[in-house]
């Protein structure tokens, strides 16, 4: 009787054991008896029937993420290398999407491998719509498309895709070496058409500074002229004033007219040779020429009285 009795207590005190089940805190446990679902059981200490509820898998509620690497073809035939990351999680928490979660692949890598396809399939599809020169630029269009498709299907597996980073877009060496050499030569082309500009630019306010100084200069010319004028009318009036005023005194004193035109005649001399500068005035000194030019003064002098003469 005693011996029976062991047993019976071993599997009672295994029974009392399992009795009580703790789940951590981020995941749900899913509950089945003989292999059917029955209830789940959210996280801190639960209790289930001993030897008839089974705990069949623990739904991790919180996010997951997974790194992808796959290539895919652009529409001029090109190879593309791409590197992501996608971050997911369960639906929610209610019990329908838990059960759908823990029922609907037969394990852990079979849902993995469901998830990574179904991305690399949306994105080599998009991606083979588009050029190559097309694909670095549209990056955020490329993880638009892919959610947009992805959404609806991941929902009935009981997921939702949170985010998706496309951490690196690169082509084949080949590709991108010539790439390299398509901007190397924009670069160039760009370099010389800046120089080109720049040099017109240095040429056309080259052009504009001689212009804007040659009418300052004629500007300056013409002024410097016109000054030149002035002084020569006030020149000639200070003389005509002097000489007027000369013949004047000559007459008061009763002198020949003559005798002025001989000062004017020595004085000119005199101003030629203090102001000179070095130059050389040839003059004829005889005296047949002096008394040719002294007839010629007078003459202007006599012609000069008629003429105010006729004016009274």
């Amino acid at each position: 009787m005693e011996i029976l009795l062991i047993p019976i207590l071993l599997i009672g005190l295994f029974g009392l054991l399992t009795l009580f089940v703790t789940v951590k805190q981020g995941s749900i446990a899913v509950v089945t008896v003989f292999g059917k679902y029955k209830r789940i059981m959210r996280p801190g200490l639960n209790m289930k029937t001993p030897f008839i509820e089974k705990i069949y898998s623990r739904v991790s509620i919180q996010n997951r993420s997974v790194e992808l690497e796959f290539q895919a073809t652009t529409m001029d035939q090109a190879n593309v290398n791409f590197k992501a990351m996608l971050l997911f999680s369960v639906l929610n928490q209610e019990e329908e999407t838990i059960k759908n979660v823990a029922f609907k692949f037969f394990d852990e890598k079979s849902l993995m491998i469901a998830l990574t396809r179904t991305i690399e399939g949306s994105i080599r599809s998009f991606v083979a719509t588009k050029k190559q020169s097309e694909i670095l630029s549209l990056r955020t269009e490329i993880v638009h498309e892919v959610k947009q498709q992805l959404d609806h299907t991941l929902e009935g597996w009981g997921y939702h895709l949170i985010d998706l980073q496309l951490n690196d877009i690169a082509f084949d060496e080949t590709i991108m070496k010539s790439m390299a050499k398509v901007v190397a030569s924009n670069n160039l082309k760009a370099a010389a058409e800046n120089e080109g500009q720049a040099l017109l630019i240095t040429k056309t306010k080259a052009a504009e500074a001689e212009g804007n100084a040659i009418k300052i200069a004629a500007e300056a010319e013409k002024i410097a002229s016109q000054l030149r004028g002035q002084g020569v009318a006030l020149f000639r009036e200070e003389v005509a004033k002097g000489m007027s005023q000369a013949a004047k005194e000559m007459q008061t004193a009763n002198l020949d007219s003559s005798f002025i035109l001989f000062s004017m005649w020595t004085e000119a001399i005199r101003h030629f040779a203090e102001h000179g500068q070095g130059n050389t005035i040839f003059l004829d000194g005889s005296s047949d020429n002096m008394k040719r030019t002294m007839q010629e003064l007078m003459s202007i002098n006599q012609g000069s009285k008629i003429v105010a003469e006729e004016k009274k």
